[in-house]
């Protein structure tokens, strides 16, 4: 049985990525006293949960980034970034051949058919421990992912606020306009999309 879930469904800008993790057989609750929702857990625990999971537990990422979030909208980029990440699961195993994917647990709510039996749970990353494993996995791969694209696009604050829609990424978002790693189809970008052109036909005019 595999939990996924995802991080990144709400920012402005970056990548949705989502996780996919199984339990080791003799997993127990008490050996992970601190392992929940990710947005439950400090910046520091949720450090070493990650570096916990990953080296010892089977896992996967799956990532879709801002230019085909655009594309597909971003419930369908969340679906298909799940789907990558229980892929890579069983890519990597490190047992070489990981035992067949016989149900799925996502956060949130259901997508219709999918390529293996799953359930929807709400809140879910605080209801089972291998969608809580995952929410970890996601959001600490996604927060790096946007502290690496914060030296790319500098001004942003990416390394601060992840792309989330802040009072200081909306101001930064108006006086440089929207970076390659924006979705071009959230309001607030498409506002400042359209901002910027009236200023450029005023600077011309």
């Amino acid at each position: 049985m595999v939990g996924v879930d995802e991080a990144g469904r709400g920012p402005l800008a970056g990548p949705v990525v989502a996780a996919a993790v199984i339990l080791s057989a003799d997993f127990s609750e008490d050996n992970w006293p601190q392992l929940n929702d990710s947005k439950q857990v400090s910046a520091i625990h949720r450090a070493q949960l990650f570096e916990r999971i990953q080296s010892t537990l089977e896992w996967g990422i799956g990532v879709i980034d801002a230019p085909t979030i655009d594309e597909i909208n971003i419930r369908q980029a969340s679906w298909r970034a799940m789907q990558l990440a229980v892929s890579d699961l069983i890519a990597r195993a490190r047992s070489g051949v990981l035992r067949p994917i016989h149900f799925v647990l996502i956060d949130g709510l259901g997508y219709g058919p999918g390529p293996w039996p799953y359930e929807p749970i709400v809140k879910g990353d605080s209801k089972s421990f291998s969608i809580a494993a995952a929410s970890i996995i996601a959001k600490q791969t996604r927060d790096r992912l946007m502290e690496e694209y914060a030296r790319e696009y500098s001004g942003y604050g990416f390394e601060q606020h992840k792309g989330y829609g802040t009072a200081a990424h909306l101001k930064a978002l108006q006086e440089l306009g929207p970076c390659a790693i924006h979705r071009q189809t959230f309001a607030p970008v498409r506002k400042a999309i359209a901002d910027k052109l009236l200023r450029d036909q005023a600077d011309e005019a």
